[in-house]
């Protein structure tokens, strides 16, 4: 019985300490509380050494671009929506961002934690993306890393399995190295669910309107992708992403909160 107490009150005590919001709501209001128990060392350290090792492999196989007219607008669009990240996460401007093009018929994006970008040279050429569509898609990954999306699931995962203890997580200690296997294997295999897509959405709708990028633009890059699958993506319910009717609904909604932004970017720009 008196085991039972104690392994209630550690999960109690685990869920108290564990839940926050990683960012300021922005214009869209976009924040809640999350379950933040894994220290944001452990997975920016996990995250860095996959990225690293990802960039190798495609430089191995001569795949990383850093030459071509793709490549030069990705970096050029990811430096201006890097430069807005300050508005959700003061401390995001610290981080060590880097971005890459990779050439690839996959049509996929990511930012990983700590603002490791990469492209893929398929998303760009099937969509074919304009700059503004471009900008949303990065706005999107992006927003991820700022809002911590990984560290949560992971998060979620290790204390539905009892992997957490209340001692790692209140004096941020080293990860053992079990445990570090643990979140090396959550971080990457499992999806984000539908509510972090759909803030993903809109953070990065409101980040690429600040950046001066036109947010008109992000629900054309779904009617895009809904163009390009047709048919092959899964009835929502059966997935964990929203479908592609709903997130261009969603973002649609939030179009007249971030106009206004878009429109004194241009106008400060000019």
């Amino acid at each position: 019985m008196k085991r039972m107490l104690v392994a209630v009150f550690t999960a109690l005590m685990l869920l108290i300490t564990g839940c926050q919001s990683s960012t300021e709501q922005g214009a869209t209001k976009t924040t809640r509380k999350q379950l933040l128990l894994v220290p944001a060392d452990a997975i920016n350290q996990q995250s860095a050494q996959a990225y690293r090792q990802t960039l190798v492999k495609a430089n191995r196989m001569h795949r990383l671009d850093t030459t071509s007219p793709d490549a030069q607008r990705v970096l050029t669009i990811a430096q201006r929506l890097a430069n807005q990240v300050s508005v959700f996460r003061p401390d995001a401007t610290q981080w060590k961002w880097e971005v890459n093009t990779i050439k690839s018929d996959e049509v996929n994006a990511f930012c990983m934690p700590g603002g490791k970008i990469a492209v893929f040279t398929g998303i760009i050429r099937k969509l074919n993306l304009t700059d503004d569509e471009l900008a949303a898609v990065i706005g999107h990954e992006i927003s991820h890393a700022l809002r911590e999306h990984s560290r949560e699931k992971v998060s979620q995962q290790l204390l539905q399995q009892g992997a957490i203890t209340i001692v790692g997580v209140a004096t941020g200690s080293q990860i053992h190295q079990g445990m570090a296997a643990l979140i090396s294997q959550y971080l990457f295999a499992l999806p984000y669910s539908r509510t972090m897509e759909t803030e993903s959405d809109i953070m990065g709708l409101e980040l690429m309107a600040r950046a001066g990028f036109n947010p008109e633009a992000a629900p054309n890059v779904w009617r895009k992708m809904a163009k390009l699958q047709q048919g092959r993506t899964p009835p929502q319910f059966l997935s964990t992403h929203p479908s592609d009717q709903t997130r261009i609904a969603n973002l649609e909604k939030a179009l007249p909160t971030v106009k206004p932004l878009y429109e004194a970017a241009i106008k400060n720009a000019g």
